[in-house]
């Protein structure tokens, strides 16, 4: 059984002629292991799909089931708890807290839950190393390179072993060689936690190295039958 099912979704926005329909009945289902790719222009509903399967937007119709959950149907409290342990996000912005150290902003997600222990700074350290920033644990965001800031919001997105990690550009204001170290990391351990990973990117290269690639056009989602790139 699939743990992300989505069916028959859409948004609309109010506007003063007509709603404007972003997504109209897209149906996804991603299990355990899966990666997929989002493109289409500036515009389409990326974005917007991604954050509602992030459980940061609510949709205008159809169902969102994230392993055997409705996120809607939860109260506001319950609904944080919830995206905290299931749901990693990794943003084209790092939104790294400029007065915390890397590790420390490694740590945020896990104060939904209070203190973090001895264990989870461990945990984040281990991390950390893994995406090679093992030597910068106590800089500062503004001490980092861009590439640096962004490992660290891997390693933030990751610090829980979420199901889902969604990435919305997450390349996209990197030069070609940094893109690529980011791309390569987000897929090695996405592969290594055996978690589901929703990138919607502009890069074709990143998008032909994920799972499956899917297109919106017109607000629905139309997959590509082309194979990932080993």
């Amino acid at each position: 059984m699939a743990e992300v099912e989505v069916t028959d979704l859409s948004k609309g926005y109010p506007t003063p002629a007509a709603p404007l329909e972003v997504l109209k009945g897209v149906d996804l289902s991603l299990s355990r292991g899966e990666s997929l790719a989002v493109v289409g222009p500036s515009g389409s509903g990326k974005s917007t799909l991604l954050s509602i399967l992030g459980a940061l937007d609510e949709p205008t119709s159809g169902a969102v089931r994230i392993d055997g959950v409705d996120p809607f149907t939860l109260d506001e409290r319950a609904l944080a708890r919830f995206r905290a342990e299931k749901i990693g996000f990794v943003f084209q912005e790092h939104y790294l807290l400029p007065q915390c150290s890397v590790l420390e902003n490694v740590l945020v997600p896990l104060l939904a839950d209070g203190q973090a222990t001895g264990a989870d700074a461990d945990r984040a350290r281990e991390l950390l190393g893994r995406v090679g920033l093992g030597e910068r644990l106590t800089h500062r965001p503004a001490e980092l390179s861009g590439g640096e800031r962004q490992r660290a919001a891997v390693a933030r997105a990751l610090i829980r072993g979420p199901l889902l990690v969604l990435a919305d550009e997450p390349t996209g204001n990197l030069d070609a060689s940094t893109a690529d170290a980011i791309a390569d990391l987000l897929l090695e351990l996405q592969r290594e936690a055996n978690t589901i990973l929703v990138a919607v990117t502009h890069s074709a290269e990143f998008a032909a190295r994920m799972g499956r690639q899917t297109r919106l056009v017109e607000g629905r989602l139309v997959e590509s039958s082309a194979a990932a790139t080993p």
